[in-house]
């Protein structure tokens, strides 16, 4: 069965637009023009991945992608934001509420294919990491045990909830504990094929990964090397 993609964008020709190049590049593509009416399109059928427009009537795209987020039963599923807005700060607070990528427009249809295919290898790449990973023991730190075969994050009898990426971020970060890793070879190892993606997506990730260890204080184990990276401390 061919990948579905879900296009939310309210304005037909865009719509039509990015319908017509996907599909000519092999995809099974749906499109609607709301957040209420993607919840639907969601609720028959799971997409693989989404093309959503910033400005939507009534709920934004942006608040609708951090409701995806916050859905157990969507929470992985990549998204594509699509939008006028080009700042530096419209783009850290897409990708806050779970974009996977970002484009702005007008866009090239050629690089829009070229992001779509990109972000999808990234999460089957993910997802085939995710299974192959299932004889790799636990990490334990400070009381902070991450378990790659079960996914799991727990403090204690708590368990954290992390996205897909925060997790492997975190194992990775967790693998290499006490070392000052760089942006970029944080990049190649999380995220894998990364031609489209900011460095800056790095220190975003960051920012929810600490968020969501906060409950627990194992934040603080995170620490930023200036002018180099990042390092997991052991204390």
């Amino acid at each position: 069965m061919s990948t579905r993609i879900l296009v939310v964008e309210d304005e037909p020709a865009i719509r039509e637009l990015v319908a017509v190049n996907l599909r000519h590049a092999g995809y099974r593509v749906d499109g609607v023009d709301s957040a209420e009416a993607a919840r639907a399109a969601i609720a028959r059928a799971l997409p693989d991945l989404i093309v959503l427009d910033w400005m939507l009537p009534g709920e934004s795209g942006v608040d609708f992608a951090r409701a995806l987020r916050a859905d157990a039963r969507t929470g992985t599923v990549p998204i594509v934001l699509l939008t006028a807005r080009a700042h530096e700060g419209d783009k850290l607070l897409g990708f806050e509420r779970g974009a996977d990528d970002y484009i702005t427009k007008p866009f090239s249809t050629r690089e829009l294919v070229a992001r779509v295919r990109a972000v999808l290898r990234r999460a089957t790449a993910a997802a085939e990491a995710s299974a192959g990973a299932t004889d790799e023991a636990p990490i334990e730190i400070e009381g902070l045990r991450l378990e790659p075969a079960a996914v799991r994050v727990s403090a204690g009898d708590a368990r954290l909830s992390l996205s897909p990426t925060e997790f492997r971020l975190l194992h990775f970060l967790m693998r290499n504990a006490d070392r000052a890793v760089s942006r970029n070879r944080l990049l190649d190892e999380v995220w894998g094929d990364h031609v489209y993606i900011d460095r800056r997506t790095v220190d975003v990730h960051i920012r929810r990964l600490r968020l969501a260890l906060a409950p627990s204080g194992h934040d603080r184990l995170i620490e930023t090397v200036r002018g180099e990276g990042y390092r997991f401390a052991r204390r």
